[in-house]
């Protein structure tokens, strides 16, 4: 069955500054797309979507080009990009407006989880007014923040109902939590908004030291999938993230059976198809 990697993160240290990496431990060097070629093969990856890596602001714009330069290179998976961006940034509108012509652009994220980040943040009037842009330059935005201020995303997407998220890994539970009431009704309510998608990605190393199993895995997992649906769920590898506690292919293979009593049909959407058309993939 063919995959679109849709969370194919990159990061050239020799280009690229990127300050959460220092004690990142094994993710404190470069990987390239050689690298992710090598960690993918054999596993039926057919084209990826990239995802920024927090570089420094300063970079935005070169991190464009970075990914810009892999999509059109024709030698490699990447068909497409989400990249930085700040939407409560004063000159976000220029941002966009400076990229609106690139065919290889899909969306922006802003990691919402780092500890310089307060809850609530997305919530105010500046970071609302740049979401709702998105929308109308036809981008999507990524919903990556911490599982207990998943209610803050809900209140984000009914602010802007013309603009596209993407929930990125299953809302970030944790495999190892003790309670998963308060996420399990915030993934609900997130899936009651027909704008909102849910990527299946990055739970496998939100454990502490790793520790993951199918069983703990297949909990999230199943509950996402269900209040989604087969039709608005996509597949992310988190590579090489994922190496915190797993290869990108005990990942691959650890979905595969969680979703094995699934339709082949509703494995090929979450795999592939609902990718193809979510990011407009040719």
């Amino acid at each position: 069955m063919p995959i679109v990697d849709t969370h194919q993160h990159l990061w050239d240290l020799s280009q690229f500054r990127l300050p959460w990496v220092k004690g990142a431990g094994t993710l404190a060097r470069s990987f390239l797309m050689s690298d992710y070629l090598q960690a993918s093969q054999g596993l039926g990856v057919v084209k990826t979507v990239y995802m920024e890596v927090d570089v420094d602001p300063t970079q935005h714009d070169a991190e464009i080009e970075y990914v810009t330069r892999l999509c059109q290179a024709g030698d490699n998976p990447m068909a497409a990009a989400v990249v930085s961006g700040r939407p409560a940034d004063a000159k976000f509108a220029q941002y966009l407006a400076r990229h609106k012509g690139n065919a290889c652009l899909r969306g922006v994220r802003q990691v919402l989880h780092g500890p310089e980040t307060p809850a609530a943040f997305c919530l105010q009037e500046a970071f609302v007014a740049g979401v709702r842009l998105l929308g109308e330059q036809g981008w999507s935005f990524d919903l990556c923040m911490r599982s207990a201020e998943l209610a803050d995303g809900v209140k984000l997407v009914d602010a802007c109902p013309d603009t596209r998220f993407v929930l990125d890994h299953c809302g970030n539970a944790s495999v190892l939590s003790d309670d998963l009431s308060a996420w399990r009704r915030d993934i609900e309510a997130l899936a009651g908004r027909k704008n909102v998608i849910a990527k299946i990605s990055g739970i496998i190393a939100s454990g502490p030291g790793g520790q993951w199993s199918l069983d703990n895995l297949a909990p999230i997992i199943n509950h996402t999938l269900d209040c989604f649906g087969p039709e608005r769920v996509v597949f992310g590898g988190d590579w090489p993230v994922c190496t915190l506690a797993a290869s990108l292919g005990q990942w691959v293979e650890a979905l595969r059976a969680i979703v094995a009593d699934r339709g082949r049909d509703e494995q090929r959407k979450l795999f592939h198809d609902n990718a193809v058309r979510f990011y407009r993939l040719v």
